[in-house]
């Protein structure tokens, strides 16, 4: 009976023992699992934000016809929101994305300059495919790049499907219309091209302020409209660049016809927009033109 006694608690014993064992190792297992869980929720957040902050400095806003880059690149976090466009005629016009690059490396470096209330957004080559048929990159280059390689600028001034991207555009748009005394294509519709629909959605999506679109070359800051006069905040941002610039100020661009005009769309949208024609096809003039940008922040401090 005694020895029965015995082995009875022996099985208890190791029954409880086992029992112990089980709920020790269930515990450390599910521990272990609630920290891997942990980990990985700590791992994607801070991946999300880092992507998040990424995101926020620079984006892709769309894609060229060859596939290229059309990229946004933001300064400042305020809510009113100012757009700056170049390149949009690629390798004709460089001058205007050498000035859009300027503008960034001056906001990178003085953000103290841009108002609590303001973002800025800089798209410094819209026509990316363009720029590279005379330049070679969409990247950093210099004017003595450009001018030592001696390649006719004018083949960049359309996209890769020879339309030009500023008759391409929602505000009198035709399949042709001209440059100057030619003949140029404006697309097969309004917003056939791939990079003037990734301008088109930007638009929609962030709503701006204001954009200043720049071109080259007559030396001038036009206003737009689109058969629904000149919008008074348009007028103001005009006088305000022309006067800050020295550049002379104009009612409309009206040295030839133009149809599918980019700013003349942003008017029909009901967004102001100037144009920023450079003085020659080289230059930048950053003295005069970083004047228009620091009055533009200025106008629109609050």
């Amino acid at each position: 009976m005694k020895k029965t006694i015995i082995a009875i608690v022996i099985v208890i014993l190791v029954v409880v023992g086992i029992y112990f064992l089980v709920t020790k190792f269930s515990n450390k297992v599910v521990l272990t699992n609630d920290q891997t869980v942990a980990t990985t929720t700590a791992t994607t957040a801070t991946t999300t934000a880092t992507s998040t902050l990424e995101n926020k400095a620079q984006m892709v806003i769309g894609k060229s016809t060859q596939g290229r880059d059309i990229m946004a690149y933001n300064y400042g976090t305020g809510e009113t929101k100012l757009l700056f466009i170049g390149g949009i005629h690629g390798g004709y016009e460089w001058n205007t994305v050498l000035l859009a690059q300027k503008t960034m490396d001056y906001l990178k470096a003085n953000p103290e300059t841009i108002p609590a209330n303001v973002k800025v957004t800089v798209i410094p080559v819209m026509n990316p495919d363009g720029l590279f048929k005379v330049v070679g990159t969409t990247g950093s280059f210099t004017q003595a790049d450009v001018l030592a390689s001696k390649v006719d600028t004018t083949l960049g001034r359309f996209n890769a499907n020879n339309v030009d991207l500023n008759r391409n555009f929602d505000c009198d748009w035709q399949t042709t219309g001209m440059w100057q005394n030619k003949t140029v294509s404006g697309g097969s519709e309004a917003f056939s091209e791939t990079e003037s629909q990734a301008v088109r959605r930007y638009i929609e999506t962030e709503s701006p302020e204001a954009v200043v679109v720049w071109y080259s070359a007559s030396g001038g800051v036009f206003s737009s409209s689109c058969h629904n006069g000149v919008l008074p905040e348009t007028k103001k941002l005009t006088n305000a660049y022309a006067k800050a610039s020295g550049y002379p100020a104009f009612e409309e661009f009206n040295f030839y016809e133009i149809t599918g005009d980019m700013v003349n769309w942003l008017a029909k949208e009901n967004v102001s927009a100037i144009s920023v024609l450079l003085t020659n096809h080289t230059d930048i003039e950053w003295t005069k033109n970083l004047a228009g940008i620091q009055a533009l922040l200025k106008y629109y401090t609050k």
